[in-house]
C-alpha cells in the first residue's frame, strides 16, 4: 500500500547545467524538492515508484538504473534513475509500450534522486502519456500500490503552462484558477479531487502533471490504504508556469 509521496515539478530547468545563469531562481524549489524526496526515505518503503509524463517514446516502465540525457537541451549531462543493479539491462516494456531512454520528467527525477543520494528502497519509473484517460491512470495507481506492502511514490508534473503572457501556453485566465485548485488538492491530500481533474482542460492549459497526480490519487485511494495528510512546500510558476512541491506522509 501506499505510505508516502512526493509531488516534484519537472522542469529541465531544475538542474542547475541546464538552468546556467538563471540556476539561482529556482533553489527554494530545489530545496523544497529535496525535503520531500527526504520524507519518503523516513517513509521506509519497501519500493519507490517514479511516475511522470512521457511522450510516446518514453511511456512505459523504467528499471531502476535507466538512462537519462539533457543533452538535447545543450547539456553533457546524462543520469541514471537510481544506482543500476548490477548486470541490469537499463529498462524495459511496461503497460503503457516500450520504454527506452528516460523521458525528460524521469530524467528530472533521477537527477534530483541523485542530488538527494537516495539509497532507501529499490526503485522503477514509470512513463505515463499525458492524455491518458483519468480512468486508467487511477487504475494504474491501484495496482501499484499493491506491488508491496509499503509503497512511495515520486510523482513529478508541472502544473499549467498559461500563467502569463511569456508563457509557453501564452496567457489563459483560467491557469490560475485551475492550479490553485491542484495546489489545495495536494495540500489537503484530497484524493476525489484529484480524480476529479479535467483532462481535456488540463490539456488546453498544458499542465503536464494531471495524468501522475491522477496516478497518485488512485494509489492513494486503493483498498486497505492508509489514509496519508499533505503539506504543500512550493507553489510559484516561475516563466509562467506552475510548479508545485507537496508531500503525503
Amino acid at each position: 500500500m501506499l505510505v508516502a509521496a512526493a509531488v516534484c515539478p519537472c522542469p529541465p530547468l531544475l538542474v542547475p547545467e541546464v538552468a546556467a545563469g538563471a540556476a539561482p531562481e529556482l533553489d527554494t524549489a530545489r530545496a523544497a524538492c529535496s525535503d520531500v524526496i527526504g520524507v519518503l526515505a523516513a517513509s521506509r518503503p519497501d519500493r519507490l515508484v517514479v511516475v511522470g509524463p512521457a511522450g510516446a517514446r518514453g511511456r512505459g516502465t523504467h528499471a531502476q538504473g535507466a538512462r537519462g540525457s539533457f543533452r538535447g537541451f545543450g547539456v553533457d549531462l546524462d543520469v541514471r534513475l537510481g544506482a543500476a543493479p548490477t548486470g541490469a539491462a537499463g529498462s524495459h516494456g511496461g503497460e503503457e509500450g516500450a520504454a527506452g531512454e528516460l523521458p525528460v520528467s524521469l530524467a528530472v527525477a533521477g537527477w534530483l534522486l541523485e542530488r538527494t543520494r537516495w539509497s532507501a528502497a529499490p526503485l522503477e519509473g514509470l512513463g505515463v502519456a499525458e492524455p491518458l484517460e483519468a480512468e486508467r491512470c487511477v487504475r494504474l495507481g491501484e495496482e501499484i500500490a499493491g506491488r508491496a506492502e509499503r509503497v512511495a511514490l515520486l510523482v513529478m508534473g508541472d502544473a499549467s503552462a498559461c500563467r502569463t503572457l511569456k508563457a509557453p501556453g501564452y496567457l489563459d485566465e483560467r491557469a490560475a484558477e485551475f492550479d490553485a485548485a491542484v495546489a489545495r488538492a495536494l495540500a489537503a491530500a484530497d484524493v476525489t479531487a484529484l480524480k476529479e481533474l479535467d483532462a481535456d482542460l488540463a490539456g488546453q492549459l498544458k499542465a503536464a502533471g494531471r495524468a501522475p497526480w491522477q496516478v497518485l490519487a488512485g494509489a492513494a485511494g486503493a483498498r486497505g490504504g492508509a489514509a496519508l495528510s499533505g503539506e504543500l512546500l512550493f507553489d510559484d510558476a516561475p516563466y509562467g508556469v506552475g510548479y508545485l512541491v507537496a508531500a503525503w506522509s
